[in-house]
């Protein structure tokens, strides 16, 4: 992995191109993220590079965290994240990634936690059918029958049935930036992104080698 960069969604909207033709964005502030930590092989097993994103109140840093911030010399910050970059070594600490390491045009994989839905019946949840909505058939929404009663005479693994949604972390593959403001730090991509407004994302070069 070559680039990484930690972002905020701030909506949904839409553009125009040159040649009129409309395409739905995700509007996302990128950054600017701040390297908290370089982790060489030498004194940690593996290379990578921490990254801490939005200011957080000294107040609500523990005292652990606050030493840490302080060793590195930067303010405390609300979230850390490790990129795995193949040229960890070439990072310092305090040096900021911007919204400028991705380009228009190239393709990112969207990483965050989705939105929450409650408990939620099976149809909703995993798309099942409903029963008959006639009046005599009583049965419209339930879940049905979840297996044979003398044999296996228990519930498969894996059944469909009625629970929590949404509030899992998801990764969208393989969308398109579209424009990058880098004076904003704003990057637009091409389509939807997990997660509610102000949410964390993470951004990060796809890994599909075959963009058709």
């Amino acid at each position: 992995m070559k680039k990484a960069i930690l972002a905020r969604k701030v909506g949904m909207t839409q553009i125009f191109g040159e040649d009129g033709s409309l395409t739905p964005v995700t509007v996302l502030e990128a950054g600017p993220c701040v390297v908290t930590q370089v982790k060489t092989e030498e004194n940690d097993g593996y290379k990578a590079v921490q990254v801490g994103f939005v200011d957080k109140k000294e107040k609500l840093v523990s005292k652990p965290q606050k030493g840490a911030f302080d060793k590195a010399g930067v303010p405390c910050k609300r979230f850390l994240e490790e990129f795995r970059f193949e040229d960890a070594e070439s990072y310092e600490v305090k040096q900021e990634i911007k919204a400028d390491i991705f380009a228009a045009g190239d393709h990112v994989d969207a990483t965050a936690v989705s939105k929450g839905k409650g408990y939620q019946g099976p149809i909703k949840k995993h798309g099942q059918h409903r029963g008959p909505m006639a009046h005599g058939s009583k049965y419209h929404r339930h879940a049905g029958s979840n297996g044979s009663s003398s044999d296996p005479s228990r519930v498969f693994p894996g059944k469909g049935m009625a629970g929590h949604m949404g509030g899992t972390k998801v990764t969208v593959q393989n969308l398109v930036v579209v424009k990058v403001d880098a004076e904003n730090n704003l990057i637009l991509v091409k389509g939807a992104v997990p997660g509610p407004k102000k949410s964390l994302v993470t951004l990060k070069e796809t890994t599909k080698t075959d963009l058709k």
